[in-house]
Order: structure tokens, then sequence, then C-alpha cells
């Protein structure tokens, strides 16, 4: 009875339907995971990234010197050094060819806002799926479960007389599918909860920059 009650014996025996709920449950788990390990990386580097950015913001280098060394750079900026760099650009672009300061100090913060967009949408990444894979895996797993033991009440209906030897069995792998479905969502919605609020501060982050930048560009405007 033990050799028949084991996980890989009863997974095997399952019908086709709740074999195809385990192998879709068992594909978001992984893809949640690479997820999961993908996020943390990015968002440690972002993390990293500001850090750094604001010790050189913040060390009373001017800010012609700070935009041609990040602009000089072969790759892209990302994040606040994305923000400052477009920001500065606009308001440098803008202050040659327009009179009105108030019409520099607008366009500058435009650009800068469409740049913290990007920089946000970038950084919710992935996150929709975790909230989907934590919301939705326990109730596919239900459905391989409740087909299962649907099954095997079926095959109750057709001997006299039934036992707890006949059922378990059934039941047993069915109930597979249900604990399959919380392995993929517990870890799922841990890291979406974890991963919303480390996004939400860097968004602060970004944001309180802007405002600080924004401050810095009036005065030299003014």
């Amino acid at each position: 009875m033990s050799a028949d009650l084991s996980i890989i014996a009863l997974i095997s025996e399952a019908s086709l339907l709740v074999k195809l709920v385990m192998l879709a449950l068992l594909l978001i788990s992984f893809y949640s995971w690479l997820l999961i390990f993908r996020k943390r990386s990015e968002l440690e580097q972002a993390k990293r990234d500001a850090d750094a950015f604001e010790d050189k913001f913040w060390s009373g280098n001017e800010l012609n010197r700070l935009y041609e060394d990040i602009s000089s750079r072969p790759h892209a900026s990302r994040g606040m050094e994305g923000i400052f760099e477009v920001g500065f650009k606009e308001f440098v672009r803008l202050k040659k060819s327009t009179n009105g300061s108030n019409a520099v100090l607008e366009g500058s913060q435009r650009v800068m806002r469409i740049s913290l967009a990007r920089e946000i949408d970038q950084l919710e990444t992935s996150l929709p799926f975790l909230a989907t894979a934590g919301s939705t895996s326990p109730y596919i797993g239900l459905f391989g479960t409740v087909w299962g033991i649907m099954n095997s009440f079926r095959a109750l209906g057709n001997v006299q007389h039934a036992t707890l030897a006949m059922v378990a069995p059934g039941i047993a792998e069915a109930l597979i599918a249900t604990a399959m479905g919380l392995f993929a969502a517990i870890p799922a919605v841990i890291a979406y909860n974890r991963y919303s609020h480390e996004v939400e501060r860097l968004i602060n982050r970004y944001d309180t920059f802007l405002e600080e930048f924004s401050s810095i560009l009036q005065r030299q405007q003014d």
C-alpha cells in the first residue's frame, strides 16, 4: 500500500486532465522562481545605482561635468541617471532657444516625468505575472483536485462494496494538485508583496530626486 501511495505512483496513475493541471502548475512554479531571482537582481542593481548616483550628485560637482560624464558612457543611462540626463539636456537646449523661464523649467520637468514613467514601467515588469500566479494557482490546483475526486467517486459507483482502500488512492492523487497549486502560489505571493514594496520605495526616491533637481534648475534659471 505504501508503494501505491507514493507521490510518483499517484502522479503517474492520475487522469490525463489532472496530469495536465499538475504540468501547468509545475511550469508556473518554475517560471515564477525564474522571475523571482531575476527581479531580485534587478532591484538590487537599481538600488546600488541610485545610491552611487546620489553620492555623485550631492558631492558638490558641477552639473555640466556630471552630465558630460554620464552622456559620454556607451550604454544608456537608467534610473536617476537617466532622469538627470534627459532633464539637464532639455534644460540646456530650452535655455538656449527659449526666453521664458517657466517654459524652460516646465519642458525639463515634462521630459523627466516621461523618463520616470519609463523607469516605473521597467521596475514593475514581471510583477503582474507573480500576482496572477499567486492568485490563480490555488484555484487551478483545486480544479484538478475536484476533477480527480469526481473520478474517484464515479469509479466507486461501479462497485457494490466500497472500502477506504479503494477511494484513498484516488483522493490522494487529486489532493496532490492542490498541494502543487499552493507550492506555486505561496512563493509568488511573498515575492510580489516584497518586490512591490521595494519598487514603491524606488519610485518614491526617483520622484523625490525629480522634485529636488527641478528646484535646483529653477534656482539656476533665476
